[in-house]
């Protein structure tokens, strides 16, 4: 299934605006968290479990655990943003 992708805040000038990615069918918000941190040193950074991030599915805040339609957008952001 098809999922882009969006960073935002720091997470954009870390690794861009965003990517299209192909994911297995049943896959959730955490599963592509751990692809995208596969992807390259600086997603692993920027995405690390360390690091707490904000999802959001479809353009509604959601948790790790949701399970992803396909041809979704999900998006990245830190938890406090803007100024």
């Amino acid at each position: 299934m098809k999922v882009t992708v969006r960073f935002f805040a720091s997470l954009r000038e870390a690794l861009g605006s965003g990517e299209t990615l192909d994911l297995a069918a049943g896959a959730t918000v955490g599963d592509l968290r751990d692809v995208l941190m596969q992807r390259s040193a600086g997603h692993a950074d920027a995405l690390g479990r360390d690091r707490a991030l904000r999802c959001a599915l479809n353009q509604i805040l959601c948790n790790e655990s949701t399970p992803l339609p396909d041809a979704c957008e999900v998006a990245f952001f830190p938890p406090v943003t803007g100024g």
